[in-house]
């Protein structure tokens, strides 16, 4: 089985950064895409960023300058960096990785448990 965990969420002001993290562990061959969701109440999850096992990255719009995610393959973890965040971007963050798990040859996706950002003054 493979594990997910988020570190990173909290309050922060309007203009203000956050970094999260997401560190996958267990029975692991390969990582291939990982990547960050949000939910805010009363909304559906969208995805933030992606990034590829070759480092290729997407945004949305909205956070393109703003946002970057990364990757750590040797400690099978993902980040993304916030910065100049807004109000409307207070909600759950999840991270997101598709994972071929040991002796399988699919992929699987897991989710994290979501860790609450709340941008407010």
């Amino acid at each position: 089985q493979v594990q997910l965990v988020e570190s990173g969420g909290g309050l922060v002001q309007p203009g203000g950064s956050l970094r999260l993290s997401c560190a996958a562990s267990g029975s692991i061959f390969r990582i291939n895409d990982m990547g960050w969701y949000r939910q805010a109440p009363g909304k559906e999850r969208e995805l933030v960023a992606r990034i590829s096992s070759g480092g290729n990255t997407q945004y949305i719009a909205s956070v393109k300058g703003r946002f970057t995610i990364s990757r750590d393959n040797a400690k099978n973890t993902v980040y993304l960096q916030m910065n100049s965040l807004k109000p409307e971007e207070t909600a759950v963050y999840y991270c997101n990785v598709r994972v071929v798990p040991t002796f399988q040859i699919h992929e699987y996706e897991f989710w994290g448990q979501g860790t609450q950002v709340t941008v407010s003054s």
